[in-house]
């Protein structure tokens, strides 16, 4: 299930249905108690190959809505 990738230390990779929830699993036993979203992004997060404007590698596909949550984020209850 965990294979090595060429842009991070570890690749988690589902097989069949559920890939999102596999993921999210998979962070569930690093967070402990703490609250935690997953956001699924990965298919839009890497181009293969270079084409046309575009090239190979990461997109930044994604970034500025964590950017714009972590900076709009309020504690509950507070």
């Amino acid at each position: 299930m965990f294979t090595t990738s060429t842009v991070a230390d570890l690749k988690n990779l589902g097989y069949g249905d559920g890939g999102a929830i596999t993921a999210a699993l998979f962070l569930a036993e690093f967070v402990g108690d703490l609250p935690f979203a997953h956001v699924d992004i990965a298919g839009t997060a890497e181009f293969p190959a270079a084409s046309t404007w575009r090239t190979a590698g990461c997109t930044g596909f994604g970034a500025r809505l964590l950017v714009e949550a972590a900076l709009d984020f309020t504690r509950p209850g507070s």
